[in-house]
């Protein structure tokens, strides 16, 4: 199972061009949530509010985790489909999302992260547990023109998990707050080597 979280101010159809590309085979089942809130003067939905890039408002952002959670448990739990055959993902706050449910200490080990532009939280009330999840690997990549989360939010999560000893395939390119095709084609052959896809 892929599960695809959507960035700041879109929405659960924003990634989902993306599929064809990512699974051209069609052999995963492709999950979109919505993000829950709506900000006044901004379009779209958001994960969490946004005081400064990299430390999420703590408030909105448990919310978020809490019902991502719950959502996850959900899926697994319906289509039988374990955490362990899931590959979490997302751009931008999306990424951040999926770092945050897939690192954290009370969640089960998924396969796989896959985070295009984004940064693993620094956030009150969670942190990352790298023992618990050592058999999760992770596919970073970000654009070395990011105007708004800029690239070294990249560096420090490939060294952060890179550190915890996670394995971690890294990607950047001269682009900005965008997913690079390139990095599409590269994901692909990720996920199909993460999730033993061939084998199916």
């Amino acid at each position: 199972m892929l599960v695809l979280h959507h960035g700041r101010g879109t929405d659960e159809r924003d990634l989902l061009p993306l599929t064809d590309a990512l699974d051209p085979a069609r052999l995963l089942h492709v999950v979109s949530p919505r993000a829950p809130l709506q900000i006044g003067g901004w379009p779209g939905y958001h994960w969490y509010a946004v005081p400064r890039v990299g430390h999420p408002d703590p408030v909105t952002f448990d919310a978020a985790f809490r019902a991502l959670g719950d959502l996850h448990d959900e899926l697994w739990e319906r289509t039988g489909i374990s955490p362990e055959r899931t590959v979490l993902g997302g751009f931008s706050m999306g990424a951040v999302m999926s770092y945050a449910t897939a690192l954290a200490r009370e969640r089960p080990s998924v396969a796989g992260i896959l985070a295009f532009s984004g940064f693993v939280p620094q956030v009150s009330g969670w942190e990352p547990s790298f023992a618990e999840h050592a058999s999760t690997h992770a596919f970073i990549a970000h654009g070395t023109r990011d105007p708004v989360i800029d690239v070294s939010f990249g560096h420090g999560a490939r060294d952060l998990l890179l550190a915890g000893g996670l394995e971690v395939e890294y990607h950047e390119s001269a682009v900005g707050h965008q997913i690079d095709p390139a990095y599409v084609v590269a994901a692909s052959s990720w996920l199909g080597s993460t999730l033993d896809l061939e084998a199916q």
